[in-house]
């Protein structure tokens, strides 16, 4: 007879004070920086490929994301899931958002509501609605209807709707960060305005990443940018819902001048 997980808001907290992180994808750049940031807070358990950190190799556990005995155990005694593994190039193919950001998604969600993980952070991505920057259509709120510009953000529309599921039917949280463009100068890379707008400080992605977990609200989706003058993605909800306070904006930490043409949150509607 099949037996129901119990509702991981009724277990036991563990005897480890520190509430127990896995982290998929920990050996990206992301991971990296949440590693050495959070792991004097949080017990981690860091789930990688390669690593040229000694550190991280020590501690490092492989698994593929298609593979779901190993993922499942990944999770034991673990609280929350910052799952940031998978495809990660909008250039990247429909086999390769399949294996790893649809079954794999899938998977790693799955063996979550099995071992009784009580919530699950999501690094989905704006290219879930990258069409609207590509054709210029701005602002982009958090109610706006996904427009996925690539397989690639095809996928993170599917990551957050699975995620959607599993809080509905099985009461896992679900927090859905759609990341911007985090890197820690905003200069480096291409010299496109649309990416600086969009910039997320290393800063503002250890806070809005902390915010995701600590944060009481049990189901969201939300933009995680820096507070960037010429930002188009309104991230209302991710300050009054997480508690999130972006410390920086690219103008600060860049020798460009801002297209003052481009539309800012000044010029946005009451409220948003």
């Amino acid at each position: 007879m099949a037996v129901t997980p119990q509702d991981p808001h009724d277990l036991k907290p563990p005897t480890d004070p520190r509430r127990r992180v896995l982290i998929t994808g920990a050996t990206g750049g992301i991971g990296s920086l949440l590693f050495e940031r959070l792991d004097a807070d949080y017990d981690l358990v860091l789930h990688g490929r390669h690593t040229h950190s000694e550190e991280m190799a020590k501690r490092l556990r492989r698994a593929e994301l298609d593979d779901y005995p190993a993922i499942e155990a990944l999770m034991d005694g673990v609280d929350t899931v910052v799952h940031l593994a998978g495809a990660s190039s909008p250039e990247a193919s429909w086999q390769d958002v399949l294996d790893a950001n649809i079954i794999g998604m899938r998977n790693v969600l799955e063996a979550a509501r099995a071992k009784g993980v009580r919530r699950f952070v999501y690094a989905s991505s704006n290219h879930a609605f990258g069409m609207y920057d590509r054709l210029g259509e701005w602002p982009v709120y958090s109610t706006t209807p996904p427009r996925p510009d690539s397989f690639y953000g095809l996928s993170k529309v599917f990551g957050e709707a699975i995620g959607r599921y599993y809080h509905d039917e099985y009461g896992i949280d679900f927090i859905a960060l759609r990341i911007g463009w985090s890197i820690a100068d905003p200069d480096e890379g291409p010299d496109k305005d649309v990416l600086r707008a969009m910039w997320l400080s290393e800063d503002d992605t250890e806070q809005v990443v902390r915010c995701a977990i600590e944060a009481k609200v049990r189901f969201g989706l939300y933009y995680a940018v820096s507070d960037n003058p010429n930002r188009r993605w309104d991230i209302t909800n991710t300050m009054l819902e997480l508690g999130y306070r972006p410390k920086d904006r690219w103008t600060d930490h860049s020798d460009k001048v801002e297209d003052p043409d481009q539309p800012t949150p000044e010029d946005w509607p009451k409220g948003s």
